[in-house]
C-alpha cells in the first residue's frame, strides 16, 4: 500500500484548517520527547468563524486556549471517542501538548489514565501541583508573540512536573507504536500472544496507561489512514484500501468510517476536490 503523501491523520479538511490558521507542530525539547510527540500551536484572525473537527488519536493533550472576548485557560484532554469539534472565531491562539500514547501516565502517576478519556478538565484537576503557578504558566505560554519563546515555555512547564520513570509506560507507549506502524496486527488476541500477554493483561495495561483499549486504537489508527488517503488521493480505490487496512471488506471500512467523520469516504474524497 502507498503511504500517504503528508501527515493529516485525524485532520477532516486539513487543507481549508491549514488555509484559515496558522498552524505549526514543533518538538519538544529533547528530555521530553520520550514522552512527548509533538506541540500544536494555531493562531488565528478570522472575519468569519470556522468550524474546525478531528478525529482525535489516542493521545492525551494539555491544551493552552485564548479566545477573543475570554479569559485564557489550559485543560486536560482526555482522549475524546467522537468527533472533535471546534469553533474559531475573531482573534486566538492555542499551544497543545501532545503526549505520545501512553506517555501521560507517568506525570500524574496513582491514576488510571482511563479516569480521564472522554474529558476535558481543568489542569489543576489533574496535576493539582501547578494550581499556584498556573497564572504564570498560561501567561508565559500564550503571551509572546514569538513561537520560539512559547515552545520555550511549554519546555520549562513540561521539564518542571519531572515525570517518575515508569517501565510500564515505557511498554504502553511500546505497543501502540507498533500497533500505528504495523498494519499486519489486526486483532487482539493475536497481538497479545505474540507479547507474551494475555488479552486481559494488555487491555489492563492499555487502561491505566493509555485510556482506551487495543481493540479501539486499532479501528482508530484504521480510520486515520483512510481519511488521510481521502484527503490526499482523490482516486483511493476503496476496495483494496479495505483489504490493506485489514477490513473484511469494502463496507465495514465505509460503516466506519462514516459513523466517524459524518460522511463515507468517497463523499468526504469528493468533497475535497470540489
Amino acid at each position: 500500500m502507498a503511504a500517504p503523501r503528508r501527515d493529516t491523520r485525524g485532520i477532516v479538511g486539513a487543507a481549508e484548517l491549514f488555509a484559515r490558521v496558522d498552524f505549526r507542530r514543533p518538538e519538544p525539547a529533547e528530555p521530553l520527547r520520550h514522552h512527548i510527540e509533538q506541540y500544536w500551536l494555531i493562531d488565528w484572525d478570522l472575519s468569519e468563524p470556522y468550524v474546525s473537527q478531528v478525529v482525535p488519536h489516542p493521545a492525551v493533550h494539555i491544551v493552552f486556549q485564548q479566545f477573543e472576548g475570554q479569559a485564557p485557560f489550559v485543560e486536560v484532554a482526555g482522549i475524546q471517542f467522537g468527533l472533535f469539534t471546534q469553533k474559531l472565531e475573531g482573534r486566538g491562539r492555542v499551544c497543545g501538548i501532545k503526549f505520545r500514547p501512553g506517555g501521560f501516565g507517568p506525570f500524574a502517576p496513582g491514576q488510571p489514565v482511563s479516569d480521564w478519556t472522554g474529558k476535558r478538565l481543568p489542569l489543576t484537576d489533574v496535576l493539582p501541583a501547578t494550581r499556584d503557578d498556573i497564572e504564570t504558566v498560561l501567561s508565559a505560554v500564550l503571551t509572546p508573540a514569538d513561537e520560539a519563546d512559547r515552545v520555550a515555555a511549554l519546555d520549562a512547564f513540561l521539564l518542571g512536573l519531572a515525570p517518575a520513570s515508569d517501565p510500564r509506560a515505557d511498554l504502553a507507549m511500546t505497543l501502540v507504536d507498533r500497533i500505528r506502524t504495523d498494519r499486519t496486527i489486526r486483532r487482539v488476541s493475536d497481538f497479545a500472544r505474540e507479547q507474551g500477554m494475555t488479552v486481559r493483561a494488555m487491555q489492563r495495561l492499555f487502561s491505566t496507561y493509555v485510556g482506551v483499549g487495543p481493540k479501539w486504537i486499532i479501528l482508530r489508527y484504521r480510520i486515520h489512514e483512510a481519511l488521510e488517503h481521502a484527503e490526499t488521493d482523490r482516486m483511493v480505490d476503496w476496495a483494496t484500501l479495505a483489504t490493506d487496512l485489514g477490513y473484511a471488506d469494502q463496507a465495514h471500512l465505509i460503516r466506519d468510517f462514516t459513523a466517524t467523520v459524518g460522511v463515507p469516504p468517497a463523499a468526504y474524497a469528493q468533497a475535497g476536490a470540489s
